[in-house]
């Protein structure tokens, strides 16, 4: 596949939309070809506890794309008081309808709540985040398992872009269990030598510039600078932070700081990675944009995923 790929100063942004878009479109395929062939229509389903905006936002942006794409989706609004008792009963009523082929609990929930035992309770066959540990297991024993949508993502968006994966030397600032670990196995796979810095990695820099893939997922806003960064290499920003201040901004944005502004003067905040976009983007040979990377390709990974988890169930 040809992405369309702009150029600023040296590096060229790998944008995600063209990527999504046509997981998406292979998506919607399969969905239809079930039905015609199988009479199988995948269905997702999505629990969200309580009202944080950002999951409202989330949750719905998943059940509208699930429906574009022909799956059947189902949305469990569940209030803020709900038990975690109650949350539990949910998912094992969920775990034993056969209609059902993915379960996605939105998180964060709330602090009552015990997220690993949440988690750990949904059906692994169904567990279209990739989080169970039964499939965190297989993944790293190279099976082929469901992967977490993000790291998953993340792949697609190498591969197709006909980034060389194998023989490759690649490095993940973050070791968190959502990214940075499942998307080290990942990319073990496929042959490219990994290594996973983190808060007391030392001579940070001197490690980071050895990667021709360097990923940063901390969540430290425009953290990675020009310094971390071998010169040509392909680097994906995982991270999504706001920034309210005007003068962080022109720091961080350089020419690109006057639109910036504006978003600031108009929204309050603007985003920016874990990426320092003005200094990678003199360094860099790939860079993936913060917004329109990397978060475009975690929905349409969930559909794959859904999909993915249909055919299995079903041994098709």
């Amino acid at each position: 596949m040809k992405i369309p790929e702009s150029i600023i100063e040296g590096a060229e942004v790998l944008a995600g939309a063209p990527v999504a878009d046509e997981i998406k479109r292979e998506v919607k395929e399969e969905v239809a070809r079930l039905a015609r062939e199988h009479g199988v229509r995948p269905c997702l389903v999505v629990v969200r506890v309580g009202e944080d905006p950002a999951s409202a936002v989330y949750v719905n942006s998943k059940v509208r794309t699930s429906e574009e794409l022909g799956l059947h989706s189902e949305h469990h609004a569940l209030p803020s008081e709900t038990t975690e008792a109650e949350l539990l009963e949910l998912i094992a009523g969920l775990n034993a309808r056969d209609d059902v082929d993915g379960i996605l609990v939105q998180l964060p929930l709330p602090h009552a709540i015990d997220e690993a035992r949440v988690l750990e309770a949904i059906d692994p066959s169904k567990d279209v985040d990739g989080f169970h540990p039964m499939n965190v297991g297989r993944l790293s024993l190279g099976q082929n398992v469901i992967a977490p949508c993000t790291p998953a993502g993340i792949v697609e968006l190498l591969e197709r872009s006909q980034v060389e994966l194998s023989g490759a030397r690649a490095c993940i600032v973050g070791r968190s269990h959502i990214v940075g670990k499942p998307l080290a196995q990942l990319l073990l796979q496929r042959d490219a030598t990994v290594t996973i810095c983190h808060s007391r990695t030392r001579d940070l820099a001197g490690v980071t510039r050895e990667a021709d893939i360097l990923v940063a997922a901390i969540g430290r806003a425009g953290f990675i600078r020009g310094e971390h960064i071998k010169p040509g290499a392909t680097v994906i920003d995982v991270g999504i932070n706001r920034v309210t201040d005007e003068a962080a901004a022109r720091e961080l944005f350089g020419d690109e700081a006057d639109k910036r502004l504006e978003t600031i003067a108009r929204r309050g905040a603007t985003i920016v990675g874990d990426v320092h976009p003005a200094e990678a983007r003199r360094v860099a040979g790939k860079l993936t944009p913060v917004p329109g990377g990397v978060g475009l390709l975690t929905v349409a990974m969930l559909m794959k995923n859904t999909v993915a988890a249909a055919k299995r169930r079903r041994g098709l």
